[in-house]
């Protein structure tokens, strides 16, 4: 358990006021009145703190440390906290690294500067290697950023599907509070461990294939293939954006969780149709994939097949796609520069079931005799000074669907897709729910019939 604090040394370390802890203390949320602070109440106190600034009253949470869960979640919690703590200047000093230079790289990968833990020092001990084996300090804070947000997704998804399908579920159930409490921690016993060994074994596949993708770079340069790097983290890709066409009035018409629903099919075409050609998802932002390819000619053939494979999809929105080629930064795990955003600049103009490119990449992917690349007038971007010249790139030989709009979610609909018709000043419309055609019928002039 380690030594016992006074309350005025746990006042010191965890920044609450004295008579806060008294009254914390008074009401059991900390543990014994008659024994000092051990260092697992520093957790307690984190947890009381996250309760407060979320609006939840001192007696719920006396409710929730008498029904157990508070040692449970302790128990969970407190390894970063037990054995000594040490200030930035004394962590330093046992790894025989220059304070500021610790300070820096603590603020920088997004840590509070405050005592720092067994755990933390041993972490830092990891920055300690990378900066012997000859990482820079900016590549060493690249690499610990990464590690810490993509850690902070993973444990975030962890306790929030835990929540959602495990405790929810059970709840449901209708248990009383011992049954729901030890249900609970069943499950969670038994899912908890599993985390570790799947997050080496994504690692270990991750890692294979980038170290494949890394050392083919190399010797492509070599070969005079590529162009060496001018800068520290350069590289020439091409960078493709695709996302679904009136994403927004889809969501708005039919709702958080069949807009969820569509959109899971979306990121299956997606990454199965990457890993059919070679392609990276470098992230995603709502309904928007930003993907890399080492290949050009690859990278328009998967926009293509994204479209084939959308556009057979029953009841799905169109897609739509934009890409360019050049030299980009490579930095914490993402693709930075002009190019990227020119990239982007493109997705945007893409209209539905288009894939526009850049000429840049029409060169770059040569000749593809299943491809047809239609040049269209010159166009100025936004943000950019120049025109741009851009290629709509089409299977060869082959027109657009024929599949019809929904005016109101956009969703395309096939002849046995269809819900309800509305015949309108000459024009029929389509619509995949009586939902839409009552939103239609109520303000006609909202939404584009076109």
């Amino acid at each position: 358990m380690g030594a016992l604090l006074s309350i005025e040394e746990f006042a010191r370390r965890t920044g609450e006021a004295v008579e806060d802890l008294r009254a914390w203390r008074a009401q059991g949320l900390l543990g014994s009145p008659d024994r000092g602070f051990a260092a697992e109440d520093t957790e307690r106190v984190r947890l009381i703190r996250s309760f407060l600034h979320r609006g939840v009253g001192l007696d719920a949470v006396a409710a929730w440390v008498e029904s157990g869960e508070m040692d449970r979640y302790v128990a969970l919690l407190a390894s970063r906290t037990s054995g000594a703590t040490y200030s930035i200047v004394e962590g330093a000093q046992r790894l025989g690294l220059d304070p500021e230079l610790l300070r820096r790289v603590w603020k920088a990968i997004g840590f509070s500067e405050g005592p720092l833990s067994e755990e933390d020092i041993e972490a830092l001990r990891m920055c300690q290697a990378a900066l012997a084996a000859g990482f820079p300090e900016e590549a060493m804070v690249q690499l610990m950023r990464v590690f810490a947000d993509a850690m902070r997704r993973v444990a975030e998804t962890e306790a929030h599907l835990f929540h959602f399908y495990i405790r929810s579920q059970l709840k449901a159930r209708g248990l009383d509070e011992p049954e729901f409490l030890r249900a609970t921690w069943v499950a969670g016993d038994a899912t908890t461990p599993l985390a570790e060994p799947a997050l080496l074994y994504f690692h270990r596949v991750a890692l294979r294939h980038a170290i494949e993708d890394t050392v083919v770079m190399e010797v492509a340069e070599r070969a005079g293939l590529l162009q060496p790097a001018k800068l520290p983290g350069q590289l020439r890709v091409t960078i493709a954006f695709v996302d679904m066409a009136g994403f927004t009035a889809l969501a708005d018409a039919m709702g958080d969780l069949k807009t969820a629903e569509v959109l899971d099919r979306f990121s299956t075409l997606v990454r199965q149709a990457a890993t059919d050609s070679g392609g990276h998802i470098v992230k995603q932002i709502g309904d928007s994939f930003m993907l890399t390819f080492h290949d050009p000619a690859r990278a328009v053939e998967w926009a293509l097949d994204i479209e084939r494979r959308a556009t057979a999809e029953p009841s799905f929105p169109a897609v739509r796609c934009g890409m360019h080629c050049g030299p980009v930064l490579y930095r914490e795990g993402d693709y930075v520069g002009a190019n990227v955003n020119l990239a982007a600049r493109v997705a945007a103009e893409a209209e539905r079931h288009q894939v526009l490119v850049t000429d840049a990449v029409r060169r770059a992917a040569g000749a593809l005799p299943a491809v047809d690349f239609v040049r269209l007038p010159k166009r100025r971007l936004r943000g950019l000074a120049e025109e741009v010249q851009l290629f709509d790139a089409r299977p060869a030989g082959l027109g657009r669907g024929a599949r019809i709009a929904d005016p109101v979610c956009h969703m395309e609909l096939g002849p046995g897709e269809v819900a309800a018709r509305l015949s309108l000043e000459g024009k029929e419309r389509v619509f995949c729910s009586e939902e839409c055609l009552r939103r239609f019928v109520a303000a006609p002039d909202r939404y584009d019939a076109g």
